[in-house]
């Protein structure tokens, strides 16, 4: 299993959002839509009738925009925006929802709320992604995982609502970060609910990397991958095999948008950004393709 040195900073909207669900919970409101990590109703996924599900189509032209939605380029077909974001017209639409781990701003959240959702070490602390300052959740036991995926499940819910046609569940790797206490099992058990709950509501759903896992991800339900620098670690046969090329790549550097370029160019779906995954018009703002 290779460790990356990088993944992309979450969507700044989450902090933004978040604040207004917490203040709507102090005046005594509900919100079913919550935008960070909060909390959210658990609700009955939407209805969908047989066969609504549909994956993105292999090779077709991709942007990567959890970091700040903006007019996708000429070319582009699908593209993948945080939740918080409204889906681009005209488009095939994925939902970025963080489903392993917990943004940085909604910690405490977390802590008040739902403390043992969290994974925690001996000494009682929560487990954290220490590249990006993400607790993780705890999908060690059936119980958790069904609770997790009440509140997890709302989120795709309403990305379902807000008019995409996929989901990506970051962090199917959470248990590479998890100091021995989740197992590949684990995190694919809590998938599995996850997969189920997309398809229930009418979306593919897209496993966002743990290449090692692909074959099993693919069994359970996920419709295609969402790979990041499979290129750079030589990782895109594995989610092209399983996916049959329904493979949408990510690159953070030029050598690896090379390398994808050479051999999966005319296959996969590959973009290179920024590993802030900046809107276009930001200074830092980085997207070539093959």
């Amino acid at each position: 299993m290779i460790a990356r040195a990088s993944r992309p900073l979450r969507s700044a909207l989450s902090a933004l959002v978040l604040v207004g669900v917490l203040a709507a919970s102090a005046a005594g409101c509900v919100s079913s839509g919550d935008g960070g990590d909060g909390d959210s109703a658990p609700s009955s996924p939407p209805r969908s009738s047989a066969g609504a599900v549909v994956p993105p189509e292999p090779h077709v032209g991709f942007d990567y925009q959890i970091g700040g939605p903006y007019p996708p380029p000429p070319g582009v077909g699908a593209v993948s925006r945080d939740r918080t974001a409204k889906p681009a017209d005209g488009l095939y639409n994925i939902c970025y929802v963080n489903a392993f781990q917990a943004q940085p701003d909604a910690t405490d959240w977390w802590e008040e709320n739902h403390p043992d959702l969290l994974l925690r070490t001996a000494a009682g602390d929560p487990v954290v992604d220490q590249d990006w300052d993400e607790a993780l959740f705890d999908v060690s036991t059936p119980a958790k995982r069904e609770r997790l995926a009440g509140i997890v499940g709302a989120w795709i819910d309403g990305c379902a609502t807000d008019g995409y046609q996929a989901v990506e569940a970051d962090n199917l790797d959470s248990y590479e970060r998890s100091q021995g206490r989740l197992t590949p099992q684990h995190d694919l058990a809590f998938a599995r609910l996850l997969v189920a709950r997309a398809h229930a509501a009418g979306l593919a759903i897209g496993q966002k990397n743990a290449a090692d896992l692909a074959q099993e991800g693919r069994k359970l339900g996920f419709d295609f991958a969402v790979a990041e620098e499979c290129g750079q670690y030589d990782e895109c046969e594995a989610y092209a095999t399983a996916f049959d090329n329904r493979v949408l790549v990510i690159e953070y550097e030029p050598e690896g948008l090379t390398r994808a370029c050479a051999r999966w160019g005319e296959t996969l779906s590959i973009v290179l950004r920024d590993t802030d995954v900046r809107p276009a018009g930001r200074t830092g703002y980085v997207r070539a393709t093959c």
